[in-house]
């Protein structure tokens, strides 16, 4: 079984993050593509184009990265794991459709949202056909593991959604309630994308537990990271539209360390931008978060989920799977220095 140091230098040395991972998943994700291809004949005929519009495009794919490594046997693609891969990737495809209603985002990937090609309206029910069909493929193992599995994961996904909506214009949100938010709207995607891949390869209990916290905290990690984005980001880089989380009153980690920092005056008018009392200020909050240092600090946060983590597949140190995870640790930590690197 290969492990990470067993690609070859060309991949090692790519410049591009993903790069490395993808040089080994390469015919999993071309079997994964045919497969999710291969269900829009399932669409009905009036929204398959719509369907293909958000299949299509390009993503990092890191959810069916983790179900390919976390049940890695060898170089082979398995059929169950594409089929795993294949739901996680719908039913995250559906969440993107939703946030980007919710955000009233323009761009995703680099083109127009599907509320922007599409409208509102048949945007959200889009993004219910896609939960739907996601599970029509869970329901498909031999086993009803899956299916329960999964249905369960996506509920949460979509309480996470439904706080963090309920608390969108109010300053009444704790650490404690964004560490909650994030952990069921992203944390638990991640975490069953892990579990399935370790649990249909066969790998013993410990392992697909140990997998599954892995997940959840690199989920974790992943959220704040793309909530930094959001803020030293650059559109052309990241593919979708930034700055919509102070515009929509979203509190995230950024905003939370940026309100404990400033003088008392500063952080009044930062809680009524964010409650719509007044325009937002994203050009001044940017430069306040560099000048007092908000990048260190939630940088620092996203290591630390990472270490923990890694500490979570220690005992496992040896086994295969260990080291092809670690890699998109390391992916992390790259797109993270990434944001502080010129355009």
């Amino acid at each position: 079984m290969a492990a990470a140091s067993s690609l070859p230098a060309s991949a090692r040395t790519t410049a591009s993050p993903f790069a490395e991972v993808f040089a080994q998943l390469q015919p999993h994700m071309a079997g994964l593509d045919r497969f999710l291809h291969a269900q829009l004949d399932a669409f009905e005929p009036e929204i398959r184009e719509m369907a293909n519009y958000c299949i299509d495009t390009s993503g990092k794919r890191i959810r069916p990265s983790l179900v390919f490594l976390s049940g890695w046997r060898d170089a082979t693609v398995q059929p169950d794991l594409v089929r795993a891969a294949a739901v996680v990737e719908l039913v995250h495809l559906a969440t993107l459709v939703h946030d980007d209603i919710m955000d009233e985002a323009e761009v995703r990937r680099s083109r127009r949202t599907a509320a922007r090609a599409f409208g509102t309206t048949p945007a959200v029910l889009l993004g219910d056909a896609l939960f739907a069909h996601a599970l029509h493929l869970a329901s498909q193992f031999p086993t009803t593991e899956v299916c329960l599995a999964v249905s369960e994961s996506i509920r949460r996904v979509c309480a996470g959604e439904i706080v963090q909506t309920l608390r969108r214009g109010t300053t009444e949100l704790s650490r404690a309630d964004y560490d909650r938010i994030i952990d069921l709207k992203t944390a638990e995607l991640f975490r069953l994308s892990c579990r399935l891949g370790a649990r249909l390869s066969g790998a013993e209990a410990g392992l697909v537990t140990a997998a599954a916290e892995f997940g959840r905290r690199l989920g974790v990690a992943y959220q704040i990271f793309d909530d930094l984005a959001d803020y030293f980001g650059q559109e052309q880089r990241i593919g979708k539209t930034l700055g919509t989380d102070l515009a929509s009153g979203k509190i995230t980690l950024p905003l939370f360390v940026l309100r404990d920092r400033l003088p008392p005056a500063e952080s009044a008018a930062l809680a009524a931008e964010i409650r719509g009392e007044q325009p937002p200020q994203l050009a001044l909050r940017l430069q306040q978060m560099r000048e007092l240092g908000v990048f260190a600090t939630v940088s620092e946060t996203i290591e630390a989920e990472i270490v923990q983590g890694t500490a979570a597949l220690q005992p496992w140190a040896q086994h295969p799977v260990t080291p092809l995870l670690g890699q998109l640790s390391d992916v992390l930590r790259r797109q993270v220095q990434g944001l502080q690197a010129p355009a």
